[in-house]
């Protein structure tokens, strides 16, 4: 079992790692490894099943040569295969991962900031806090409200999904940016496709759910930002860099939108950065993933798998390596 910090065990499966008391299994070390030691490869040489959650090392081809055992990696994140030289599938291992169990929570988050969002909660607190007195909430906040509003999906992705799914009760119109998102899953969702522009430009609120990859980086760009509607709302719960931060910044500096950032480049910020402190801006240090009791949902996961490889069982959520 390998992850970062140790105590991260504790939180995945239990006070003495209760739920993998599995019949049939056996533990070759009572607590995880956080780095590949000589304790670590000696144990790593007798594994058939490999544990990890985030802050796990990552595997060489000449650890798995050390490793002839070893069949299968369970992994309490969303992408196990990142661990693994690209040899892995070749040697027959297979991986697990709890991705889309994670992707739960930060749905939530997400869809919980769009209701607020809408609801101008951040502005009101802002401007409640400031004056200590009688808001008329009618003069002040006019648009306020989940009535109609149009909320930008950027990215159809498991998590993208998981929105959609969830904003369904409420009285909202929903558009998707994603290239790879074909008419007639659109309508299986219920959503109007569109292009990155116009999402921009026509939605109260956009939600940013991309991978972060070679063609996603900064792809929220200086134009597009500057696109976004007087009044409207970025909410980006992927990955910092998926956004032009300096570009973000002039629009911010205005006052004329809002941002929701739970993710920032870097993660963390400078002390003095002025997202910290622009009354426009709700920041928090990327807590819309699993977190606090939502953790031992993962740990049930890989228990739920681990169980499975003991019955003999295939994988329930097999990752596809490349």
């Amino acid at each position: 079992m390998t992850m970062s910090p140790p105590e991260l065990a504790t939180h995945l499966f239990g006070n003495g790692l209760e739920a993998l008391r599995i019949e049939g299994t056996r533990a070759l070390h009572s607590t995880p490894f956080t780095v590949l030691d000589d304790d670590a490869r000696r144990a790593l040489e007798q594994a058939e099943v490999l544990i990890a959650a985030w802050g796990a090392p990552a595997l060489s081809d000449t650890d798995l040569d050390r490793a002839p055992r070893l069949r299968y990696l369970l992994y309490a994140g969303g992408q196990g295969s990142a661990l693994l030289p690209d040899s892995a599938g070749d040697r027959g291992l297979q991986v697990s991962n709890a991705g889309w169990l994670n992707a739960i929570p930060v749905a939530e988050f997400t869809v919980a900031m769009i209701v607020l969002a809408n609801k101008k909660a951040f502005e009101a607190h802002h401007l409640y806090r400031t004056t200590r007195s009688r808001i008329d909430r009618e003069l002040e906040f006019p648009r306020a409200g989940n009535r109609e509003k149009t909320i930008g999906v950027v990215a159809a992705s498991r998590i993208g999904r998981m929105v959609i799914e969830r904003l369904r009760d409420h009285d909202l119109r929903v558009q998707v940016y994603d290239p790879y998102l074909s008419s007639a899953e659109a309508q299986r969702l219920d959503v109007r496709r569109v292009e990155l522009d116009e999402l921009m430009r026509t939605s109260d609120v956009v939600t940013l759910h991309p991978p972060l990859n070679a063609s996603t980086k900064r792809m929220i760009n200086a134009g597009l930002l500057a696109q976004l509607r007087d009044g409207s709302t970025l909410i980006n719960t992927s990955r910092g860099d998926v956004v032009d931060q300096a570009a973000l910044l002039t629009q911010l500096r205005t006052g004329r939108i809002s941002a929701i950032l739970d993710v920032t480049s870097p993660e963390v910020l400078p002390r003095d950065h002025e997202l910290y402190t622009l009354p426009n801006v709700f920041l928090t240090p990327h807590i819309s993933g699993s977190m606090g009791t939502e953790i031992r949902r993962l740990g049930d996961h890989v228990a739920t798998e681990l169980e499975r490889i003991a019955l003999g069982r295939p994988l329930a959520f097999p990752e596809v390596l490349q």
